[in-house]
């Protein structure tokens, strides 16, 4: 199995509401994340390739155009905006759009990482 994968960053605020009042996430605060999406292929296309990388570039226009800079319980609608939401709603948008997608990680800080696949 060929297994290829690209990384993404953006920065966003969220809050956890339903969090109790003294948990520091239920406060008002934000994150660097980081996207790592994962392709796998059994083979190869004509190319070479399991997909081409450049073809990726389209995660990296939908992360800036609707995530980067932005408050995501606005952009969501609601507070359950969490590394393992973030890592199911980006998974099924690369499913939707390249079928080799197999897992989609995200990481709200350097020693925490969230992932959503098959």
């Amino acid at each position: 199995m060929y297994r290829i994968s690209k990384e993404f960053s953006f920065s966003a605020s969220h809050q956890l509401c339903a969090l109790p009042d003294d948990h520091p996430c239920a406060r008002l605060h934000g994150h660097n994340y980081i996207v790592v999406v994962e392709l796998s292929a059994a083979d190869v296309d004509e190319t070479g390739f399991v997909r081409d990388y450049r073809e990726l570039s389209a995660l990296k226009d939908h992360i800036d155009d609707t995530l980067d800079h932005r408050h995501l319980n606005a952009v969501f609608g609601h507070d359950k905006v969490t590394a393992e939401f973030l890592a199911k709603t980006l998974y099924d948008w690369c499913k939707s759009r390249w079928s080799e997608v197999t897992a989609v990680r995200v990481s709200e800080t350097p020693k925490t990482w969230a992932s959503y696949g098959v």
